[in-house]
């Protein structure tokens, strides 16, 4: 049996008006985080927004960041260096088993 689109978290259940109200944001603020492509919701055939849970957390993150006095494109930027060290991890901790099961 699959899981239901509700248990996936990057699965796009979520309105604009929806995020807005759960995050106590403007609704002007998410359209603004996907104009300068800091959080790029999914969407829906007719064109309208539709929010996953990764994308609610990753828009709470940036609220946070926001209210710290950060720019949204020094928030681009940072969300985008932060990619970077993870898979920069990822890769290093790949190298190290594959050296680990090759010693």
């Amino acid at each position: 049996m699959t899981g239901l689109p509700i248990d996936d978290h990057s699965a796009p259940l979520y309105s604009l008006g929806q995020v807005a109200d759960m995050l106590q944001v403007q609704q002007a603020f998410l359209r603004r985080l996907d104009e300068f492509d800091v959080v790029r919701p999914h969407r829906s055939s007719g064109g309208q927004r539709r929010y996953s849970r990764d994308d609610i957390t990753r828009v709470q993150y940036v609220v946070e960041l926001s209210g710290e006095g950060m720019t949204l494109v020094a928030i681009r930027r940072i969300l985008e260096l932060e990619q970077q060290v993870k898979a920069l991890k990822q890769e290093l901790e790949a190298t190290r088993r594959r050296l680990g099961q090759g010693g």
